[in-house]
């Protein structure tokens, strides 16, 4: 049997904790590579017009949801139980957590529903919507597809 000395331990220490820091760092770096980043640039200024944008919003009285039908991602979009059809400045679908897999969809509106096609996998999905009302409102919602 050899005896431990004081540099046996040492080195021990070294080695445990090099790869408790190289994992966490690898676990960092992935973070923040794949993090979507922000949502505004200053949220101070956003902050000075989200309560008059959000009643403007709620005003439209607007019922929205999406879902997948093999490639298409469908869109409905319903004031008083009646199709909508704003002007879609910006959709992006996506994953809530990454923008690897980020798509920006071309709708069609067709039969009172948004059309449009996708590739999903299974998961988790989100849509991302910037649409403009008749009356210049803008509405901007995350909606969570439904597969």
């Amino acid at each position: 049997m050899r005896e431990i000395r004081g540099i046996h331990v040492l080195i021990g220490f070294v080695m445990a904790f090099s790869v408790i820091i190289t994992v966490n760092v690898i676990l960092a770096v992935n973070a923040v590579r794949t993090f979507p980043g922000l949502e505004v640039k200053n949220s101070y200024i956003a902050s000075q017009s989200f309560e008059g944008n959000r009643v403007a919003q709620e005003a439209l009285d607007w019922t929205v949801s999406a879902h997948l039908s093999g490639e298409d991602l469908i869109l409905v979009m319903l004031e008083d139980g009646a199709p909508v059809q704003p002007v879609i400045e910006e959709a992006i679908f996506g994953r809530p957590t990454s923008v690897a897999q980020d798509q920006r969809p071309e709708f069609s509106f067709i039969d009172g529903k948004f059309i449009a096609k996708v590739v999903a996998e299974e998961g988790n999905w989100n849509l991302r919507l910037n649409a403009r009302a008749a009356d210049g409102t803008l509405f901007s919602q995350r909606i969570i597809v439904e597969s």
